[in-house]
């Protein structure tokens, strides 16, 4: 853990490359475990204002062994952050692959696919940069098709992918415009060869007939909705791809052993660190949330356990208090009026909005010391997290909770001609069960898929990997000595310390002890 730019996911690298060199092994599995990260990174990691390579989901890598050899793997992936595919803000990037696609493809394959040049595409930010920047990205689309090719996927399955990537791109550069004689909205004249490009011709009727709304019926607002709807589809069909390639991936590294044989697990987990940018959203939320949990998880290890541990041992010892971040959990998780709740709630009435949500919040945290009440024009609240305060702009909350597709879009893509598209679909392919907990809006799907990774945590032996951000410049070689202490505070280091110092850190067993 640790926040975004630490270091989490390098350190993730350098201990699954230690395990595997601890195994001894050099089998073929090995070797495609350690080829599963660059593969994640690509499709899952993006350039942030704090961090150029930032994990956008969470990941969590189970390592199943067999007498000290590995015998198989297992990839869980949280939150994917798909709202980035179709909008970053300032000095951010989308998700790595497109930019290493139009860096990496041959003219005939861009041709191909229907790829032009990148600075045409209103989902694609950022300039190209240098020759050395394209040369870098040219060579990481090597290193995603070697990663491919490497885990397994076939050749029609890698075009397909690539495929609906790039009609995603083209999706993306529809517009609409008024239909004069009806009144009604049409796809414009202007971007009729995007959404021919976007290789889904029938989509201009599904992305047109967005019923107009008795609350503002305008053709303006039409306008916004179909935009709405198109961005919606955009950020579903890239999910699906990303959900898709994780199971792949499973199917490929399960293990081929008798079911009767008992497997010893280690778990990595490499989740998204604290974020606090100028404007905070409901990812961000989503994030720090994962993140508040993380650091309660470390709490009750590192302070309550151990502490209970010394007082059944009777031993004399002066009580460690530690920063209990339990309020703010409450806030968030508490049912049935904690924030999710709240959201899942709004999001259930059709007439609620961004206001209402905000509304509703204001009234029920009045008085909370870990809420206040947005001010000015932005609509807006702020919670103080266990690693400081976030004012979160409220703008879209409902929206991207309730995260559904039309039906009529579901089946229209069941029956595409790409192979893969149809399969992403048709819902067997993705390995997770969603009907269980339909009911909830995303972020309660995602807490809900969170809880059971907390839960098997809980149950194991945990070993805690702190990374600490040296500065926030992302220099190299530079200590910050203020940014590191407040880092050491936040996270509960400096009490970690306290207690490892005049604790008892290095328990042997009596037979251990005996035999030395």
């Amino acid at each position: 853990s640790g926040e975004s730019g630490a270091g989490k996911t390098e350190s993730t690298k350098l201990l699954l490359q230690h395990i595997m060199n601890l195994c001894k092994g050099n089998s073929q599995l090995e070797q495609q475990i350690l080829q599963v990260n660059p593969l994640l990174e690509a499709f899952g990691n993006a350039q942030t204002v704090m961090n150029d390579n930032s994990s956008r989901f969470g990941k969590y890598i189970q390592l199943r062994f067999q007498k000290n050899t590995v015998r198989g793997a297992k990839l869980s992936e949280y939150l994917l952050e798909k709202s980035r595919v179709v909008q970053q803000d300032t000095g951010e990037r989308n998700f790595h692959i497109f930019y290493y696609m139009f860096a990496g493809l041959s003219l005939k394959e861009k041709e191909m696919y229907g790829l032009l040049d990148p600075s045409l595409y209103r989902y694609i930010s950022g300039r190209f940069g240098t020759q050395d920047v394209a040369q870098r990205w040219k060579n990481k689309y090597q290193e995603v098709c070697n990663a491919l090719d490497m885990v397994g996927f076939q050749e029609q399955e890698q075009v397909d992918m690539q495929a609906i990537l790039a009609g995603v791109l083209s999706l993306g550069n529809v517009t609409f415009e008024p239909e004069e004689s009806s009144g009604s909205v049409k796809v414009s004249e202007a971007s009729r060869g995007w959404l021919k490009a976007a290789a889904v011709n029938v989509l201009s009727q599904f992305l047109c007939f967005v019923p107009c709304s008795p609350w503002s019926p305008s053709v303006s607002c039409c306008c916004s909705l179909c935009a709405d709807s198109r961005d919606s589809i955009a950020k579903v069909a890239y999910g699906r791809v990303f959900g898709w390639i994780v199971c792949k991936i499973n199917e490929l590294l399960a293990e081929n052993v008798d079911p009767e044989v008992e497997l010893r697990e280690i778990g990595i987990l490499d989740i998204f660190g604290f974020e606090n940018f100028a404007v905070n959203r409901f990812e961000q939320l989503c994030i720090n949330l994962a993140n508040e949990q993380l650091q309660h998880f470390f709490n009750h290890h590192i302070f309550q356990l151990e502490q209970a541990a010394y007082k059944e041992e009777e031993l004399p010892w002066e009580t460690i208090t530690f920063n209990n971040n339990e309020p703010i959990l409450n806030l968030l998780l508490a049912r049935p009026l904690g924030l999710l709740s709240l959201l899942d709630e709004q999001s259930a009435f059709p007439q609620a909005t961004d206001k209402t949500f905000v509304d509703k919040l204001n009234s029920s945290f009045k008085g909370n010391l870990h809420f206040q009440p947005g001010r000015g024009r932005v609509l807006s609240f702020t919670i103080i997290h266990y690693a400081g305060k976030v004012q979160y702009t409220a703008g879209g909350f409902l929206e991207k909770n309730r995260d559904t597709l039309p039906a009529s879009i579901r089946g229209l893509f069941i029956n595409s001609v790409t192979p893969l598209l149809s399969v992403l679909f048709t819902g067997k392919s993705l390995c997770c069960d969603r009907a269980s907990h339909m009911n909830q809006g995303h972020l309660g799907r995602s807490q809900h898929s969170l809880m059971v990774l907390m839960e098997r945590m809980y149950s194991s032996n945990p070993h805690f990997v702190r990374c600490i951000k040296p500065n926030s410049q992302k220099e190299p070689g530079v200590v910050d000595n203020q940014v590191v202490l407040q880092q050491l505070r936040y996270n509960g280091l400096l009490e970690t310390i306290r207690i490892r110092r005049d604790g008892f850190s290095w328990r042997p067993s009596f037979e251990e002890f005996a035999e030395r």
